[in-house]
């Protein structure tokens, strides 16, 4: 669920030199004290940057040539302004947030009159000070992800709207509701709502038009999903979504991790789901001390977010690096998962989610092992073959005990059917967000809307199907991407494409999926 890095990304100083309203600061307009939801709070928004269409392709041409061989030569100049707006918490608490409003300039008919509006959500990133509208700034660790959406969607004539998310950036909430599907649905559409508001009061007035694309990766897979579930049952009319690479069914990736299946991540990712479900529903624990070894449990409610970014954090001794659970099993049942082994290439990767500096107490995970051996999914440990899950609708937690079982449960995206276009874009491979129990599993509950071509499975990291394959060229640009990243990593290849698998080299290529996928309408 980790926030990506562009293809090449450096040249945020040519940035600053082609920035046009840079200066257009944060004095500007008026402000709201106490905003409502979806209140926009300094109207105009400040442009933080503008440039025209050579501006952006000199750049992407000198510093980044394989994204703009990915995003195609800017047709469009993109201005970023840095909006606030209200929202709620995780409680229905009233906070604000910010985010980046990116619109298309210039006097191509695709960069003029009304736009369709992408409404993004972004991976996980754990430094606070994470701001998707600050694009001049190459330190910023939004900085990649703001430049790849300008070029694969603003640069083309798509409105970008994306939230940093409450609790991030300037946002007053003092945590982040990570993974709260209801919190995070309402935060993307009152966004939405604040942009709407600002389109005509920004320097180059813009339009919308009614085409809404929701759409986000991994962490924001999960807020993309729930959105449009969300939206769906307001009567908010969703042209089409792609949500790429997300944890769609939250409570078989839970349970699937403490059965030994430690993902890529899973030291920064499971404390900041028990910070989210502990603040939403205020019985996970009673202290930090009951989930977490005592090296770790000081001060671990306020780390995440926070000044660290996933290198610091780890190297001040604040997170193992990748030690989940403990070597010694929790109890001779389970022993044989501890760590688990018959899963074949990633035998090897779940074992370095056990060690002696352990996150996790023991005592934690055999509570959690037991109630789910007493009331089990119904997605894993095992889907059926040829057919549905064994509960097609939402997973079967209703009489569990253990209270973090059922905190996924309430945020598992399963159990609703999609009534516009969705494409699910992921890679086979992925060692962060497994593709089949999400990607596949959603395929396989969503199968009538798969015949019905309402519903696109795209797994990126699969054979060309034909000379009528549509995504094609997403599959070759990553099957070529990954060998060159094999070939430079020489004898650590293995373990630099699993390294890189869900944070670099799936991400860009979904998006150029769900750029041609979103073209069709």
């Amino acid at each position: 669920m980790r926030n990506f890095k562009v293809l090449a990304a450096a040249f945020g100083a040519a940035l600053l030199v082609a920035a046009c309203g840079g200066g257009d600061g944060g004095s500007l307009g008026t402000q709201n004290a106490a905003p409502g939801r979806g209140a926009l709070m300094q109207t105009p928004p400040p442009r933080i940057t503008s440039m025209t269409a050579a501006d952006f392709t000199a750049l992407l041409t000198a510093k980044s040539a394989s994204l703009l061989q990915l995003a195609g030569t800017p047709v469009c100049g993109v201005d970023v302004q840095y909006i606030k707006y209200g929202t709620v918490g995780a409680k229905g608490e009233a906070t604000d947030a910010s985010g980046a409003l990116i619109v298309p300039t210039g006097s191509n008919a695709k960069c003029t009159g009304a736009r369709p509006i992408v409404l993004y959500a972004h991976g996980t990133n754990i430094t606070k000070s994470y701001n998707l509208a600050n694009i001049t700034d190459e330190t910023n660790q939004a900085f990649s992800e703001a430049v790849l959406l300008s070029a694969l969607y603003a640069a083309q004539g798509y409105i970008v709207v994306a939230p940093n998310y409450a609790g991030y950036d300037s946002s007053s909430l003092s945590y982040h509701p990570y993974l709260n599907a209801d919190q995070q649905s309402k935060e993307m559409i009152d966004i939405l709502a604040a942009a709407k508001t600002a389109l005509p009061t920004l320097m180059n007035p813009t339009t919308a038009s009614a085409k809404l694309f929701v759409t986000g990766y991994s962490q924001g897979g999960h807020v993309a999903m729930a959105t449009h579930r969300a939206m769906q049952a307001a009567g908010i009319p969703v042209t089409a979504s792609a949500p790429m690479s997300g944890p769609y069914a939250l409570a078989a990736q839970s349970d699937a991790t403490f059965y030994g299946m430690v993902n890529a991540g899973s030291t920064i990712f499971t404390p900041m789901i028990f910070g989210s479900y502990q603040q939403a529903y205020g019985n996970l624990y009673s202290t930090p001390a009951d989930i977490y070894e005592s090296t770790y449990a000081t001060g671990i409610e306020s780390l995440l977010p926070g000044a660290y970014d996933f290198t610091s954090v780890v190297t001040s001794g604040k997170l193992p690096q990748l030690a989940l659970f403990n070597s010694t099993p929790p109890a001779a049942a389970f022993a044989a998962i501890t760590p688990p082994t018959g899963t074949g290439a990633t035998d090897a990767l779940f074992a370095m989610g056990f060690g002696t500096s352990n996150l996790i107490k023991n005592s934690v995970r055999l509570a959690y092992l037991a109630d789910a051996a007493a009331h089990p999914d119904g997605i894993f440990p095992s889907v059926p073959n040829g057919g549905a899950p064994i509960n097609s609708g939402m997973p079967a937690t209703a009489t569990a005990a253990n209270t973090l079982r059922i905190a996924a449960a309430k945020n598992d995206l399963r159990g609703w059917s999609p009534q516009a276009p969705v494409l699910l874009c992921g890679g086979n491979g992925d060692p962060t967000v497994f593709y089949s129990l999400n990607t596949s599993v959603m395929g396989m509950l969503w199968a009538p809307q798969v015949a019905a071509h309402l519903v696109t499975l795209l797994d990126v990291d699969s054979a060309v199907t034909g000379a009528s394959d549509p995504f094609a060229a997403a599959k070759v640009g990553f099957a070529q991407t990954k060998a060159a990243m094999a070939v430079a990593a020489g004898a650590n290849a293995a373990a630099v494409v699993t390294g890189g698998y869900h944070g670099t080299l799936v991400p860009p290529f979904c998006n150029a999926a769900a750029r041609g996928f979103f073209s069709q309408f």
